[in-house]
């Protein structure tokens, strides 16, 4: 999923809400949710549908795994993410290696995200490039074979606001998506329950220039695992339009576009001098253009409610019911339970790692009738949907 906030073909999907989901907590205790009269659509899920419908309403979707109790995009993230109950896990950023393996990392920058800087084998390998009209300075995934990339392993990204999680730095090693895609199935046997990813394809543009183009790798993976139809429980989603297009074109998978803030391109948009910005895009011409290929948005927090100049928040946009409109589903990012990442009114204190009022901060986001939300703590989503819904 794409970047960090500092404060934080149609197939009428529609509204899909919860019916008697059960909350696995941290412990993994279960407890049952009595379904809820709020929708009258509340009351028809769970009916054993297939795809995008199978899902539960408000969707918990956990970010790059568990990613705010542990390292993201390992193994140990994704895991708990499920231990904690997460309709969904974001597994994962997909960037390509030199020798063309797709791996999950967040960026294709790993200097924030690895050990690579302890290592002198590498050293070398440290250099400057412009990523979508950016100078990024670190090492690249692309410069490393796949083997080289098994030699490193994962760290903290954020531990300024996630201290604890750098208990867990060098545990494990980067995940390639044909691992995540044998992990689900095996998880998928363990738990009883279909397990759903929900990975992204990262600079889409870059890479295809690189002559790493990211689409046709996913795509022949995903054929090869029997997983690349409309029900198949892989959620496809990127920030450039023309690459869930390709998608499309390949694959019959849920497709999702995802969208940052208003006045910002798509670089896919930049680099064929198309002058849109997502603000075009949420418009209902821009709605509909996307519900002709893809079944759902994943916009900024901001795109739904926006925040007003003293970071508190101001009333809720009508992109909500507009995307509902055209059949589209929402799935905003990123739900935090630290300070830094809460709208101004929702923070306690000024700790960078201090719990704000996330509870309240969920009625707002979830009153406005999204279908679900990506979150770094999928244990707290679970706990405010149940409210949501009433016990």
């Amino acid at each position: 999923m794409g970047s960090d906030q500092a404060n934080g073909q149609t197939q009428g999907t529609g509204r899909r809400a919860l019916l008697g989901a059960a909350v696995l907590g941290a412990g993994g205790a279960v407890l049952g949710l009595p379904g809820t009269a709020r929708a009258a659509d509340a009351r028809t899920a769970g009916h054993g549908g297939r795809g995008l419908k199978s899902l539960p309403v408000p969707t918990i979707i956990g970010h790059r795994g568990a990613s705010g109790y542990r390292p993201e995009h390992t193994f140990g993230s994704y895991e708990l993410a499920l231990d904690l109950g997460a309709d969904v896990v974001e597994a994962g950023d997909l960037v390509p290696t030199k020798d063309g393996h797709l791996v999950c990392r967040h960026e294709p920058e790993i200097g924030g995200t690895t050990d690579v800087a302890s290592h002198p084998e590498f050293a070398g390998r440290r250099t400057t490039k412009v990523l979508d009209g950016v100078p990024v300075t670190g090492w690249f995934t692309e410069d490393f074979t796949l083997a080289e990339l098994k030699t490193l392993r994962a760290v903290e990204r954020i531990p300024a606001n996630r201290p604890h999680n750098t208990l867990y730095d060098g545990r494990w090693e980067i995940p390639t998506f044909e691992e995540v895609l044998k992990w689900q199935d095996e998880q998928t046997r363990k738990r009883g329950r279909q397990v759903w990813i929900y990975p992204e394809t990262k600079h889409p543009t870059y890479f295809r220039k690189l002559g790493l183009g990211l689409e046709e790798r996913v795509a022949k993976l995903l054929h090869k695992y029997g997983k690349d139809s409309r029900n198949s429980p892989v959620i496809l989603q990127s920030f450039e339009p023309t690459s869930i297009q390709r998608l499309n074109r390949l694959v019959d998978n849920p497709l999702v576009v995802l969208l940052s803030s208003a006045g910002s391109r798509p670089y896919d948009f930049v680099e064929a001098n198309d002058p849109r910005t997502v603000a075009d895009l949420i418009t209902p011409k821009g709605l509909r253009e996307i519900a002709g290929y893809a079944q759902g948005i994943g916009p900024t927090l901001d795109l739904v409610i926006p925040k007003k100049a003293d970071g508190t928040l101001a009333e809720p946009t009508t992109l909500v019911p507009d995307a509902h409109k055209v059949g589209l589903i929402l799935h905003p990012y990123t739900m935090r339970n630290e300070n830094p990442f809460l709208p101004a009114e929702y923070r306690k204190g000024t700790a960078a790692d201090a719990y704000g009022d996330v509870f309240g901060a969920w009625r707002t986001y979830l009153a406005t009738g999204i279908d679900g939300v990506f979150t770094d703590n999928a244990d707290t989503g679970l706990l405010a949907r149940a409210d949501f819904l009433g016990r």
